[in-house]
């Protein structure tokens, strides 16, 4: 999330420097009509948020895609799918007014990590979560039994569903069986998994706890927050690491278009932070090493930069269709246009070369929200400070299968503010990055329609799409 600094996100404001006009239009990594050409630099894909114009030294890419007729958005109030609630745990604590705030301040939430001894790792710092509380929302018992990836999802979602004025007393009177939970995770619950395999390593498969496979697979985040609510619509997870959070957002969506759901708690959650969780990174050769100032480590686009940051924490929305929320006279934040996801069928970590599994999701995303790539100017892109795909989430870290979640809160908070956060430590900017990436500094701005990319390991692309609530 570039911009959002620290997200897996990131902010861009795609303007032409040469065009001496106020018009956007959209570039490299973004849909175009068949038959039509994306310019994309002749390095290494990018992808941010960012309306943007042909730059300099490209390439021509033919995008790949159906003949696009002129677009119209759904219009049934059945189908239509409104944000109502929003819920987070994240570096900058579980509040969303101050996380964002925080993120318009340009403020670093990365610091040396404490949570463990990291003295011999070469990367001693991360977007640690500190003075988490989950007091209000999970029992003194459960607390302490759980992998913080399930105490992060458990307080986003039961504070989205509060901020969705969803309490306990209000779901009493509702039909549970129309509303359901998809919350997905990266990596599980690593610390019980990593606990589990040291008791059976140390001290034998009898001193393996009951919880270890329970609070280990990916799916039970979902599962705890639905046993907790009494949701009972449906209720699954998925794990398509950093693209993680979309992938549940679409297909959260399309069981509500689908008629097969009114509301939906839908997001991502991850706590990796942990020796098991940097050592995996550190030998992929991901992260930045940037010790000695981590602040300044999560530079998306910047010549500098040398690897993501780790994040961790939850993000999660309420997904509910506009006739429920109209009936119920919920407040609406704003509307979910469409979505899409694709696979660049090319490498287990790196980006295709020419960006075409993007671009064609990208393509997707507005052809199923009826928006035409003229009408989109602001991109939350998946700018997480690595060389290959520069995905960057300068402030928080980047959060893995969370990513996608807290950053499609920073960018309905765009939307709603009308305020872009900065794109920080952007201190010496690529030669090929002609695009507004909102450097450094807050910029105010009114958001038309917005996209936000997440893309991971496997080549796992998606595109979610939100705009302005109109009735």
């Amino acid at each position: 999330m570039a911009g959002i600094a620290g997200t897996c996100s990131s902010g861009v404001l795609f303007r032409s420097r040469d065009s001496g006009g106020n018009g956007f239009s959209l570039g490299q990594h973004t849909g175009l009509r068949a038959g039509d050409s994306i310019q994309t630099a002749s390095t290494k894909p990018r992808s941010s948020r960012f309306v943007c114009t042909p730059a300099p030294k490209c390439r021509t890419i033919k995008a790949m895609g159906s003949t696009l007729s002129t677009p119209e958005r759904e219009k049934d109030p059945k189908k239509r799918v409104v944000i109502t609630g929003m819920g987070l745990v994240s570096v900058f604590g579980s509040e969303i007014d101050t996380f964002y705030n925080k993120l318009l301040e340009g403020e670093s939430g990365i610091s040396l990590i404490d949570k463990f001894d990291a003295s011999e790792f070469p990367v001693r710092f991360a977007g640690q979560i500190r003075n988490f509380s989950s007091e209000g929302y999970i029992d003194g018992k459960n607390d302490r039994r759980l992998d913080d990836s399930w105490r992060y999802c458990l307080v986003a979602g039961k504070k989205a569903l509060e901020d969705a004025n969803l309490g306990t007393e209000v779901l009493e009177n509702m039909d549970k069986t129309r509303m359901g939970v998809l919350v997905g995770s990266g990596m599980g619950g690593l610390t019980a998994f990593t606990t589990g395999v040291e008791a059976l390593m140390k001290k034998g498969y009898r001193k393996i706890t009951p919880f270890f496979i329970p609070y280990s697979i990916t799916n039970m985040g979902s599962a705890l927050l639905a046993i907790d609510t009494g949701l009972m619509g449906p209720n699954y997870s998925i794990s398509t690491a950093c693209a993680t959070a979309n992938y549940c957002f679409f297909s959260a969506a399309n069981h509500i278009r689908r008629g097969e759901a009114d509301i939906m708690v839908a997001g991502g959650t991850e706590a990796a932070v942990i020796p098991t969780g940097v050592g995996g990174f550190i030998a992929c050769r991901a992260l930045s090493q940037r010790n000695h100032e981590p602040q300044k480590a999560s530079r998306p686009w910047d010549k500098e930069r040398d690897g993501f940051v780790m994040g961790e924490g939850s993000g999660v929305l309420i997904l509910e269709s506009l006739e429920s929320a109209m009936r119920r006279g919920a407040k609406i934040y704003a509307e979910y246009l469409g979505g899409a996801i694709t696979c660049d069928a090319h490498h287990m970590t790196d980006p295709r070369s020419d960006g075409l599994g993007v671009s064609s999701c990208i393509t997707k995303s507005l052809e199923d929200a009826g928006v035409s790539p003229e009408e989109v100017n602001y991109v939350n892109a998946h700018a997480t400070s690595t060389l290959a795909g520069d995905l960057a989430e300068s402030m928080i870290g980047h959060g893995l299968g969370a990513a996608g979640g807290l950053e499609a809160i920073a960018t309905i908070k765009a939307i709603t503010t009308g305020w872009l956060h900065p794109t920080i430590n952007q201190d010496n900017l690529e030669a090929d990055v002609t695009v507004d990436t909102v450097p450094n500094l807050k910029k105010k701005h009114e958001v038309n329609v917005a996209i936000s990319n997440s893309f991971g390991f496997g080549g796992h692309n998606s595109v979610v799409v939100f705009a302005p609530f109109k009735p």
